[in-house]
């Protein structure tokens, strides 16, 4: 098991609706992570991942017609990856 799956398996409260939360690709995890996790689930998630990889693949997400991140969610993360990634 990957260490980003390991990660979200010992968090089931950012993912309760999930039956086996050790399947959920990284997009995935990003999305509920930033949506749902508090400081330290997103600090911890960024030392597994990556900052760039993190920011990558919520840019990816942003982009997209569709986008599941909470208004305060998508403006705080878009100026924090600017400046960090």
């Amino acid at each position: 098991m990957l260490a980003i799956q390991k990660f979200i398996k010992q968090r089931p409260y950012l993912v309760w609706y999930v039956k086996d939360p050790s399947h959920l690709n990284d997009e995935a995890i990003v999305e509920h992570v930033l949506n749902y996790g508090n400081w330290e689930d997103v600090r911890k998630m960024i030392d597994i991942l990556g900052v760039k990889k993190t920011a990558k693949i919520f840019s990816q997400q942003v982009k997209q017609k569709r986008c599941n991140y909470h208004k305060k969610t998508k403006s705080y993360f878009t100026l924090y990856f600017n400046k960090y990634a």
